[in-house]
Order: structure tokens, then sequence, then C-alpha cells
């Protein structure tokens, strides 16, 4: 996403190209920061408290101070303000600690247009390939001083599995734990059909990011006549299910056309799931 508009709290919309970080900042230096993206539609952030209800759990869980609800949403009013209603936006919200010597978090917003691949994917659906990620599917909520299950401006594994993607020529992964789950990918939660059953990766026992675009399918799955769940579930099952889809909040829907070079058939019932989530069916 190339950010047209910039916003900083306490200084409002700044020129798109001004410098809004300090050198020493924590969340450039260290990844110490945290970011929701919104989905603007008809010039508004859709689902804009479930994303900042999952920013402020992230924030408690990392212990870093946010300005109060109101001001994060002046803020977001602010960056899109006369945004033409017909042009889809990414709408970034970004909080980090601040500088390393002490001081307030470093908080700023940006706004661009989708970028194309969100709406093709949607259109197209997406090729993924399984990658391990190197630890078991309940390790990481079992540390206990491990935060899991937040967005992390530190992006440095998602990056690489973005690389690997682009050598391998698909163009997403699913990261597999180390006994045989699939958890994530490095920004979508995985969603399948078994029969009447939508179900998805339970993110408390596992830590994936509990995915607000996710969570609205499963909890508007009654709907359409389905049953939603939350449990693990192995590569092997993935590929005998009804249907496969990736979601996030720019892409929406997007479903896996094939899973480790094995061509899935598409589902019917996705033109439906694009409806329940405010997308134009394909």
């Amino acid at each position: 996403m190339v950010a047209s508009r910039v916003a900083v709290l306490g200084r409002g919309v700044v020129p798109a190209g001004e410098a809004v970080l300090r050198a020493d900042d924590r969340g450039v230096l260290h990844g110490d920061g945290l970011f929701e993206t919104m989905h603007l539609r008809g010039g508004k952030p859709w689902l804009r408290d479930e994303h900042l209800a999952r920013l402020r759990a992230g924030a408690a869980a990392v212990e870093l101070d946010l300005p109060p609800a109101e001001a994060l949403v002046d803020l977001l009013d602010a960056v899109r303000a006369g945004w033409p209603p017909e042009v889809e936006g990414a709408l970034r919200l970004v909080c980090t600690r601040g500088p390393e010597g002490g001081g307030p978090p470093t908080v700023y917003a940006t706004l661009g247009e989708v970028p194309a691949a969100a709406p093709r994917a949607r259109r197209d659906g997406v090729t993924v390939a399984t990658l391990p990620l190197g630890v078991a599917a309940r390790s990481r909520p079992e540390l206990g001083w491990l935060p899991v299950g937040v967005k992390s401006t530190s992006y440095a594994v998602s990056t690489a599995a973005r690389r690997w993607a682009a050598r391998a020529g698909v163009d997403d992964v699913l990261w597999v734990s180390t006994d045989g789950y699939v958890l994530e990918g490095p920004s979508a939660n995985v969603v399948w059909l078994s029969g009447t059953t939508l179900g998805t990766v339970p993110a408390a026992a596992t830590g994936v990011l509990p995915g607000v675009t996710a969570r609205r399918l499963l909890d508007h799955a009654a709907e359409l006549g389905l049953r939603a769940e939350e449990r693990l579930v192995t590569p092997a099952e993935l590929l005998a299910a009804d249907g496969i889809w990736l979601t996030s909040s720019l892409r929406g829907l997007a479903e896996v056309r094939t899973l480790d070079n094995t061509l899935l058939p598409s589902s019917p019932r996705t033109p439906a799931l694009l409806t329940l989530l405010g997308f134009p069916a394909t």
C-alpha cells in the first residue's frame, strides 16, 4: 500500500512525504509497536471498533500505553475526511513505543488506495503452499512470557515468508506447526468448509492472530445455514474440505485455488461468503 494521506496524533494531517518518525523510534529499531489495517468502504472504516478492540488487547499484552479511544477515532476521521466513497481504501493505524530515551508513544494513521492485488485475489483466488514454522501448535501460549495474538510491527518473519512465496511461484503461504497442524498465513487467517461446518484455527490455543474478518464470518455463519467451529486442522484435512479461504481486512475473502500444487475445486459458497462480508459476489 502506498500512502497518499498521513495524519499524526497531536499534529493532524501532514504531507504524505513528510517524516513522522524519529530515527531512534523503537518501532523502527526494535519492531516495538502495533498496527491495525482497516478496509475503507463508502469512505468509512469497516469493523473499526473490532480493530480498535484488538489493538487495545494487543497493547495490554505488550504493556504499551495507548491514547484514549476517542483520540484514535479522531485521528482516523482526520485522515479519511473527503476520501472518495467509491474508492476502496487501506486505512492503517500505527502505534509504537516511541523514542528509545523515553517519551510518549508514536501514533499515526496512513491511507492509500487498496492495492490491485486485493480485489484480484477476491475475484480469482490464490495459490498457496504450506511452510514449516518450527513451533508446535500449542507451544506459544504455553510459554507465558511471549505475547501472542498481537499484530506487531515486527514483520521480519512474515516478510521472509512472502519472499519465499515469490521464489516458489505462489501467492501466499500457510504456516504449519511441527506437530502437523495448519496455523495461519503471514497476513491472513484460514477458514474452511466441511459439509455445513465453517471452521478456523483457534487463536487462544495456538497464538495465531485473532482475525477480525474470520471472526465476522464465523459469528454470522448461521445466516447461511452453517455451523461455526474452531479446531486444529491438518493440511490433508484442508485438501479434503469443501472449500478453503484466506481472510484478511483488505482482501476480505480469497479462495484457495491450489494448495501445495494440488488443484482444488471452486466452492459454490464463495459468492455468499463474500456477500456476508459486504463485498460484491464475483
